[in-house]
């Protein structure tokens, strides 16, 4: 076996070293952020903390996970998730299987239009007008509706159904299937990969998300747990206004209960990506290469 280059192993030293640096950083705010969650306000505001709690405090825990608001948003949050990543996979599967039908007369105005909103939109203006003209205001559609087609995942999905063998759909056409049996029996089921893709890129979008509700929610009760976030975050509201007590104890506020509430908010996600990052990771190249 041939020994590796002195210029191979340089750029494996030069490798290792740039992924190092890259983990460092990526690590560096999420463990910082879990001390400050234990750490008691006066430590934090000293920048004393780093990556060890300071003055070990669970009061804002124990707050935060009692207050009634911050579980009602919270399963706002799982609602509009749910709701909004089975909207948004329905319409996008049914776009890209027309798309992919090269013998489809004006196939490529309906790519072209898909595409050309990539780049251009109507305005935030516009879009508030037209969801509250249409009374979506102050439910899940407001949501699920104005983003339930993501251009680069209707792309992905496209790429992979075009990949897909069309002697497969020939063979069930003769059989005696249409176009709504050959999708539903024929495609889907092959479509496994993409699909659970697709379910991971939306369901992380929507979990994340919290414009749309900022924009289009008027009450506190039916905010996600995202703009309960943002509020402590942008110091809209304190500790008090969002009904959390902390009691005597002085040394839970603020920047602490900032920190609390990012850990809450991101553990599900957190605890679900190392299982699924797979996904994440061929569903970029889904479709990509053909065969």
């Amino acid at each position: 076996m041939q020994q590796p280059t002195r210029g191979y192993r340089v750029f494996q030293g030069f490798n290792a070293l740039i992924l190092t640096v890259v983990v460092v950083a990526t690590l560096y705010p999420i463990v910082n952020i879990v001390a400050r969650s234990f750490s008691s306000e006066g430590y934090i505001h000293a920048g004393q903390v780093s990556l060890w709690p300071r003055g070990f405090n669970v009061t804002t825990y124990k707050a935060v996970m009692t207050n009634s608001m911050f579980w009602t948003n919270y399963r706002n949050t799982v609602v509009y998730t749910v709701v909004s990543t089975i909207v948004a996979l329905f319409l996008t599967t049914c776009y890209a299987y027309v798309l992919s039908k090269k013998d489809l007369r004006g196939r490529g105005l309906l790519v072209g239009i898909a595409v050309f909103t990539m780049f251009f939109s109507g305005g935030l203006i516009p879009n508030y007008i037209l969801v509250t003209s249409l009374g979506l205001k102050n439910s899940v559609w407001a949501i699920a509706l104005p983003n339930a087609i993501s251009v680069f995942n209707l792309l992905v999905m496209k790429a992979f159904f075009e990949n897909l063998p069309i002697e497969l759909e020939e063979a069930a056409a003769i059989d005696g299937l249409n176009t709504y049996g050959i999708l539903l029996r024929v495609v889907l089921p092959l479509s496994k990969a993409v699909m659970a893709t697709m379910v991971l890129f939306y369901a992380v979008s929507f979990w994340n998300s919290w414009f749309g509700a900022f924009l289009y929610m008027d009450h506190s009760n039916l905010f996600p747990v995202t703009v309960y976030l943002r509020n402590l975050i942008a110091g809209a509201t304190t500790a008090t206004s969002v009904g959390i007590s902390l009691g005597a104890d002085s040394t839970a506020a603020g920047a602490n209960i900032q920190s609390v509430a990012i850990i809450l908010t991101t553990l599900p996600i957190l605890a679900v990506y190392p299982f699924v990052q797979r996904y994440f990771v061929s569903g970029v190249t889904l479709g990509a290469v053909k065969g």
